[in-house]
């Protein structure tokens, strides 16, 4: 629901019609509280698309889960836009495959969606590449700003067409890197974000539909005062305190909460294998599952 706040930006809205358009909502809504039967019930609605690994989908108690987001971290090389890519297709098979029998939206951000990938996936399951290029609405975002008016687009497509399962946003914190660079713009960015996954979250509820988030892992660099203070002790032979690259957390060091069936870190492992290891979720023990990527996507090892 809409704060008061906000309706009350839109030009024409006063105090008086923004509280009619509030009593108006909560007479069509009722109460909010509900019972827990209510809430298992609808719980059964709630929707799996496998990964393309049998042990990953293990790892996530099934496949990723609709009503909720789902984050796929990675290093270089460990595909997690192959990740969504395999999904893309995936979601559009029958259930007794691991799909969820629906379309597809896809909002890229560094301009990595590749047809020839979905056909070549498309292959693997054997279904028609075209009419599966064909149930994915693409569009490619080119400032953070324009990233949430796709997203709110998506949701007006969600609403006019009740068949699309899956929504991926590829990746979701590049632009944001981009359009807010300084530590002085980071309460913005952090407050722009956050908006953009409660938008987010209340799709996936709303329209029973998996949010597939991609985001990338990279290290935490020393900022330029510790360097200087190190620079002085060895100029003293004074012993500094070592440098160490810390654990690579999320390309975003304080991602805002919210809600979300999975977080997975993929990383490379032995030859052709890779593994995702799933570090967050409320209803999942942190656990590990193997993969490959091949011409068809992530698939067993």
């Amino acid at each position: 629901m809409t704060s008061r706040r906000n309706l009350l930006k839109i030009k024409g809205m006063s105090e008086a019609k923004v509280e009619k358009i509030k009593e108006a909502a909560q007479k069509i809504l009722g109460s909010s509280f509900q019972t827990g039967v209510q809430v298992s019930e609808k719980r059964k609605r709630v929707l799996q698309i496998s990964s393309g690994s049998k042990s990953v989908d293990a790892m996530l108690g099934g496949g990723f889960m609709s009503q909720s987001i789902s984050e796929g971290k990675r290093r270089y090389r460990t595909g997690k836009t192959q990740l969504a890519h395999t999904l893309s297709v995936i979601a559009q098979l029958p259930p007794e495959m691991g799909g969820a029998s629906g379309k597809v939206t896809y909002i890229d951000t560094e301009g990595t969606f590749r047809p020839d990938r979905i056909r070549a996936i498309a292959d693997r399951f054997g279904v028609d590449p075209e009419q599966t290029l064909e149930n994915i609405t693409y569009a490619r975002a080119y400032n953070s700003e324009h990233q949430m008016e796709l997203i709110q687009e998506a949701g007006i497509r969600f609403a006019e067409e009740k068949n699309f399962r899956l929504l991926v946003v590829d990746s979701i914190m590049a632009l944001f890197r981009t359009d807010y660079s300084g530590r002085g713009e980071l309460s913005e960015r952090q407050q722009k974000l956050a908006q953009m996954l409660a938008k987010l979250a209340k799709l996936s509820e709303e329209f029973n539909i998996v949010v597939l988030l991609t985001n990338q892992v990279q290290g935490t660099f020393p900022t330029p005062r510790i360097v200087l203070l190190f620079t002085r002790l060895q100029r003293t032979r004074a012993r500094p305190w070592p440098l160490r690259q810390p654990s690579s957390p999320s390309a975003d060091t304080s991602y805002p909460t919210r809600p979300r069936h999975a977080s997975c870190c993929a990383k490379a492992s032995r030859g052709e294998e890779r593994v995702a290891k799933l570090v967050d979720s409320p209803d999942r023990p942190e656990s590990e599952g193997s993969y490959k990527l091949d011409e068809g996507g992530w698939a067993d090892v």
